[in-house]
């Protein structure tokens, strides 16, 4: 093995080896290259990181002689040894991934000081108290981190020992003391993990190298990474450094510093910084840090210093950076430079900034921006400063904070909703049942449920924030009341939610408003210049229509007509419909519906008047509009219970008992639904579709420009789709004669199901468009319920890394793409201009846009407050393809 494969010196690296270095070793090492003054060292590579995990933890052969090799240059470079009694190399230990991530491995201070060299650092620096102190940090550094000392064993000898001595601050005990100090730390460490810490300080090197490598599966780091998108298998370097000093006295100093503002993005002075501290001491908050501008006065030279090297930096990375620096007896040091995290307001306005100062191109800013991040705009978020612990932790399920009072029922969250109360409803889990009251709700909390659950589709179709399956909360519908471990609380109590992270306070916490301004909509504004897929949104109801508009959809590629049905003022009807005799008393039900779903059909294509509608017919089985079979059953034993009192009702409870068990499946999904639930019922597509015209016609007489699409749902069979384009085509053709005029009314299909994909070119000859429902397709094509793999083996195999990622949340690009490209394939084979787009929420998951931008679909369809998103995810997709 080469002395290039494994470890390099800081001066053999710049930043282009990124990948072999981790951010952090590259950033050092072009910060040498570029002249600024960082601390000698060498990097070991992620390479051997990678190499010693396949390994199952043995290094590679060669590595820990390379390593001794560099260690040897470095010596000879800085004419000092590790562990020599005269002049003594000290050094430090971080970790640094390619992707800078918390969770990592802390950083190691001091290695190589002892009890043969803590002497000679003190004579050499005139100050043997801060020998000691560098010495007593090292030993807590090294036992937590490398030998897993649990923290609180050194901060309670350190604690003792200074309420002995009356000190307020750990700068105030004297060198005697902290000479004692250390002499404790080693024997606490010995006691808990049965020998002495190395005294060899190249034993405790090795030592701490294999810390990192194995800090790099630890469970936080797998977390994060996770959540990130991070791939598993890109290892982590280590950065071995000359140690610098921040405190050697009143004259040194360590801090932290950002070339832009990382909340608000303005380009200003940001950072903090404590005299005479060590490097963890500013992020660890054992001292308050001081404000950055506040050093000119006491650290004029190294300010100045600071300052001009922070301009350098981001001139030279084109980008805001975070840097961390240390001040040794006035002589600068910067220790890191990396591109600096931010909110993701400072994100847009420091690349809105950027182009504007002709720094980077609009297509960089795009290409810097997280599409995800633009979700934090679009809700109101619980204030940073609240200072509160969750009361319990759910799924992230929709985005954004809500307060109220707590509701356990839909109907009453209804009731108080309109009432202009606000309340956050609490379900096991909701049902189509619930629509009217989560549109009443600040928000919805549920116990059970996935990130794709009913509740959550449809609070992120409403822009309702929602955590979903928060496990540890128990319900208790006759007490009314919730509980988590002994905390009880009681419906009309507050609680709020916290959509973005998972959490549930108790109490009502402070909202602040979502941070939308013209940052947003300048950067948005350039990916709608870049972008080719078009953009729509799935909304249900004229206000949803006008929302999804605000946000810049062109249209939109869903309309659940279901939810119409579920609405309370027509759910009678829709009963008497399904309960419906014959043939003229169904026929009175639907004429009943009619001018109900019109209104709702007019009031969205007023809203997006010039843009095209795609409407779904109905979907669901019947039986979701009925009553719970259990209920029902039960409220028939009570009125039997009751005797002869209320024979009508019983008569009634018992035939609404006898159709529900007559219409309920056992399987409903792959039941009598869809397309199937129209050819046995035809006269329920005929309403809708003479719905849908004469709405279209009432706007049209209003002056407006309605512009619809007829979709049919669950096809499989190309004949289907052929007898239902009959039925409805004829219908239309009966609408257009009454009202004397046509319009173009394109009819297509929703591909949802693995054989409709398999055999798309037949379906093409009936079909105008394509739509693919990749949630059902999911379901489908991979054999899992969405709701009961989320809350059951899905999250194990997302911590076992059996899946990269939970499949109804960002598409199956092997599986499920794989069929999105066989039907888009196929269609296009009979129909060359076939249209195609997706409805499924995968519509607004930036890696998923990445697939269909790939595959060649015409737009993209998702929530509302998705739209942005996938505006900005569909510009960096074409870009990408570009590339």
């Amino acid at each position: 093995m080469t002395d290039q494969h494994y470890l390099y010196d800081l001066a053999e690296g710049d930043a282009s080896m990124k990948a072999l270095l981790g951010g952090k070793g590259a950033g050092v090492a072009e910060m040498m290259r570029l002249g600024v003054p960082v601390p000698d060292g060498f990097t070991v590579t992620t390479a051997a990181c990678v190499d010693t995990m396949a390994a199952g933890g043995t290094w590679p052969d060669g590595l820990w002689e390379e390593t001794l090799a560099a260690l040897a240059r470095l010596e000879e470079r800085t004419g000092r040894g590790l562990g020599d009694p005269e002049r003594p190399l000290l050094v430090s230990v971080r970790s640094g991934a390619v992707v800078s991530m918390p969770g990592m491995m802390d950083t190691i201070l001091n290695l190589g000081i002892g009890d043969d060299t803590v002497d000679a650092l003190g004579r050499e620096a005139g100050d043997p108290r801060f020998a000691w102190d560098s010495y007593r940090r090292f030993v807590q550094m090294y036992g937590e981190v490398v030998e897993g000392v649990p923290a609180h064993v050194y901060e309670d000898a350190l604690t003792a020992l200074k309420k002995a001595r009356g000190a307020a601050q750990d700068t105030d005990l004297s060198t005697d003391d902290l000479r004692e100090l250390v002499d404790t730390f080693k024997q606490v460490s010995r006691q808990h993990i049965g020998d002495d810490l190395p005294s060899d300080p190249r034993e405790a090197l090795r030592r701490a190298i294999d810390a990192v490598f194995r800090s790099w599966l630890n469970p936080r780091a797998r977390v994060y990474r996770r959540a990130n998108g991070i791939p598993d298998d890109l290892g982590t370097a280590v950065n071995v450094m000359q140690m610098v000093f921040g405190n050697r006295g009143e004259t040194s100093a360590t801090g932290v510093c950002f070339t832009r503002n990382p909340s608000t993005g303005a380009k200003e002075l940001y950072g903090e910084f404590l005299l005479n501290a060590q490097g963890e001491d500013v992020v660890a908050g054992i001292r308050t840090p001081r404000p950055l501008a506040e050093m000119e006065q006491v650290l004029p030279e190294a300010y100045g210093q600071l300052l001009d090297v922070m301009q350098r930096l981001e001139a030279h990375y084109r980008d805001m950076q975070d840097i961390e620096f240390t001040v040794e007896e006035g002589s600068l040091y910067l220790l890191q430079t990396r591109t600096g995290k931010r909110t993701a307001a400072a994100a847009l306005k420091v690349a809105r900034d950027l182009v504007e100062e002709g720094v980077i191109t609009r297509e960089e800013a795009l290409r810097r921006i997280e599409p995800a991040q633009l979700d934090q705009l679009l809700h109101p978020a619980i204030d940073p400063a609240h200072g509160r612990e969750p009361l319990t932790r759910g799924l992230a399920a929709s985005p954004g904070a809500a307060v109220g009072e707590i509701v356990l029922d839909s109907d009453l969250a209804e009731r108080r909703g309109k009432a202009g109360d606000a309340v956050v409803l609490v379900r096991w889990e909701t049902t189509p049942d619930d629509i009217a009251g989560t549109l009443a709700a600040q928000g919805v909390l549920t116990a059970h449920g996935g990130m794709t659950s009913h509740a959550a589709v449809v609070a992120r179709g409403m822009g309702k924030p929602c955590v979903a399956g928060a496990s540890e909360i128990a319900i208790d519908t006759e007490a009314r009341t919730l509980t988590v471990g002994d905390v009880t609380l009681a419906e009309g109590d507050w609680i709020t939610l916290d959509g973005s992270t998972g959490a549930v306070y108790r109490g009502a916490l402070e909202l602040v408003p979502p941070q939308i301004n013209t940052d947003f909509a300048t950067v948005v504004g350039w990916a709608d210049e870049i972008r080719r897929l078009g953009v729509r949104a799935n909304a249900d109801n004229g206000p949803d229509a006008a929302r999804a508009r605000e946000f810049g959809a062109e249209g939109i590629g869903l309309c659940r007509t279901e939810h119409m049905f579920m609405e309370h003022d027509r759910l009678p009807a829709v009963r008497r419909m399904i309960l419906a005799s014959d043939d003229d008393e169904r026929a009175a039900a639907l004429a009943e519906i009619l001018p109900m779903q019109q209104a709702d059909f007019e009031e969205i294509l007023e809203a997006m008047s010039g843009l095209p509608v795609t409407i779904r017919l109905l979907d669901p089985p019947l039986h979701e509009f009925l009553p719970n079979l259990v209920d029902q059953a039960l409220e028939v034993q009570r009125l039997e219970l009751a005797g002869e009192g209320h024979p009508t009702d019983l008569q009634h409870a018992r035939a609404l008992l006898a159709q529900i068990k007559k219409l309920t499946e056992q399987n409903p999904m792959l039941g009598t639904r869809g397309v199937r639930l129209a050819l046995l019922h035809p006269e329920i597509p005929q309403m809708q579709v003479r719905a849908i015209a004469r709405a279209a016609f009432a706007v049209a007489d209003r002056g407006g420009d309605p512009r619809v699409e007829i979709m049919v749902p669950l096809v499989a069979f190309a004949e289907e789709l052929r007898r239902m384009r009959a039925i409805i085509t004829e219908t239309l053709e009966e609408e257009f004669e009454r009202a004397g005029r046509r319009l173009e009314i394109p009819i297509g299909t929703m591909i949802e199901l693995p054989r409709a994909a398999v055999v798309a070119d037949q379906i093409a000859e009936h079909a105008d468009f394509f739509s693919f429902g990749t949630n059902d397709l999911t379901q489908t094509g991979v054999g899992i319920s969405r709701d009961d793999a989320e809350g059951a083996f899905l999250s194990s195999y997302l911590d076992t890394d059996l899946v990269p990622d939970n499949p109804f949340s960002s598409i199956d690009v092997d599986g499920v793409g794989g069929l999105v490209r066989l039907g888009a394939e196929g269609g296009r084979s009979r129909k060359p201009g076939l249209k195609l787009g997706v409805c499924g929420e995968h519509g607004g998951d930036p890696a998923s846009i990445a697939l269909f931008e790939r595959l060649g679909l015409d737009y993209v369809s998702c929530s509302p407050y998705r739209v942005p998103i996938a505006r900005f995810a569909a510009a960096q997709a074409a870009l990408d393809a570009r590339r």
